[in-house]
């Protein structure tokens, strides 16, 4: 079998909670090997929960996560947030706050391409770990940081999460509905995965001019720049016209109808785009009404903009005695752009997502069998797959403190015995 295009590279994760921890994942999945950093003495709960979650955790939706709800003896080792971005990764542990911490990452870094990190901007250096001290190590690596808003300017030491970057670059504000103020529009992290896909192709891009160059390089990435870019046309609206755009729901400023539209079925809907007239005729023609095309009311784009409302009453009269695969599938033959709304759960069993094998079975040593999702790409001389589950806390100290680093038995015993390293957080076996 053919090598893996990241064969060969060995990335230091310092990541956490979903952007960081996605984008390894990436590199993970595409061949590196990623070395996820942890502490023992130090439980990281945003990414792998709380060493003993409490019955009104369990309660609550993140009771979710783990397997029935049941978090068992290591629940860090069974918590569903963070063993799906965990995947295609090793687990280190130590101890940060101990100088033999620091010279654990010099010598992993001495030996890795890359360095990952999306905490806040001087987390880590308060630590020691820099761009200046990695490249004193290894003159050539690429170290990447991706906090909330970038290593520069007034924001560099705010904390943030997608939903704070989604908030300050006006997503959350164009996303909700006319009528709705922000507080009402819920949260979908999607600067989250945005800003891990961006990370992964740009340290890509990155360690490509490396091997022209020979030389590594610094990577300053702003999660909310990012969110940025996914929001052009409200920006260039603004910047060209001076035009402020305003939520709209599922409407769309420059094409009509767009919308979703209640179906037959508790709680079913199909969503439907017309972009052209020639669109907009064949959608008439496959809702059995063709005299709707020569309307005046809606004859051109911008008629059927303004006549929105009536446009939503006649295809909600048409959809809510369907079947929503119906109505995809009516519109579908005739050219229409169209999709049934499935809740997330229901994607696990969609049958276009099985045909093309997006889903595959991972088996996680504490956890069970469950399906993960793959990737939106695929690579026809080098498939991908799921390389491994997510690692287990410290599951790979061995490996890497003895063969990779070349510690001694006796200073590798030593470690453990100061409780530095290890697979259980400091004291959460006595709880």
């Amino acid at each position: 079998m053919a090598r893996l295009p990241l064969h060969g590279i060995r990335v230091l994760d310092f990541t956490v909670v979903w952007a960081g921890p996605w984008a390894s994942m990436l590199l993970g999945d595409l061949g590196a090997e990623v070395i996820r950093v942890e502490s023992i003495n130090r439980a990281d709960q945003v990414s792998r929960g709380a060493p003993r979650p409490s019955p009104t955790i369990l309660e609550q939706a993140r009771g979710a996560y783990y397997v029935d709800r049941t978090p068992g003896e290591r629940p860090w080792n069974r918590y569903g947030y963070f063993n799906f971005p965990g995947r295609s990764k090793c687990s280190i542990t130590l101890d940060l706050t101990r100088p033999d911490g620091l010279e654990a990452v010099l010598r992993l870094a001495a030996v890795s391409d890359v360095l990952l990190d999306n905490n806040r901007t001087s987390t880590l250096a308060r630590f020691g770990i820099t761009y200046e001290a990695m490249r004193a190590v290894r003159p050539d690596i690429v170290y990447l940081a991706m906090p909330a808003f970038g290593t520069t300017g007034p924001y560099a030491r705010y904390r943030g999460f997608g939903a704070n970057t989604e908030a300050i670059v006006g997503h959350t504000w164009l996303r909700g509905y006319p009528d709705a103020d922000p507080s009402m529009t819920y949260v979908i992290f999607h600067a989250d995965a945005a800003a891990g896909v961006s990370a992964a192709f740009a340290l890509i891009a990155a360690l490509h001019y490396r091997r022209r160059t020979g030389v590594g390089q610094f990577i300053d990435m702003s999660q909310a720049e990012n969110m940025v870019h996914h929001l052009t046309p409200a920006f260039m609206d603004y910047s060209m016209n001076r035009r402020s755009q305003e939520s709209i729901g599922n409407r769309h400023v420059s094409i009509a109808p767009q919308g979703v539209y209640r179906c037959l079925g508790e709680d079913d809907w199909v969503a439907i785009s017309v972009r052209s007239n020639a669109e907009w005729h064949s959608l008439c023609r496959a809702i059995g009404q063709p005299s709707l095309a020569s309307d005046s009311r809606f004859r051109t784009t911008p008629n059927r903009i303004r006549n929105h409302d009536e446009l939503d009453r006649i295809l909600s009269a048409w959809a809510q005695d369907k079947d929503k695969y119906a109505v995809m599938e009516t519109l579908q033959a005739a050219g229409v752009p169209s999709g049934p709304v499935i809740a997330y759960q229901d994607a696990h069993y969609d049958p276009h997502l099985h045909a093309r094998g997006f889903f595959e079975l991972v088996s996680e040593p504490e956890a069970g069998i469950h399906l993960h999702p793959g990737r939106g790409f695929r690579f026809s001389e080098t498939p991908l797959h799921v390389r491994s589950p997510a690692p287990t806390l410290g599951q790979h100290n061995d490996y890497l403190y003895r063969e990779l680093m070349g510690y001694s038995d006796g200073d590798y015993q030593r470690l453990v015995d100061e409780q530095q390293i290890g697979e259980v957080y400091v004291g959460a076996a006595a709880q």
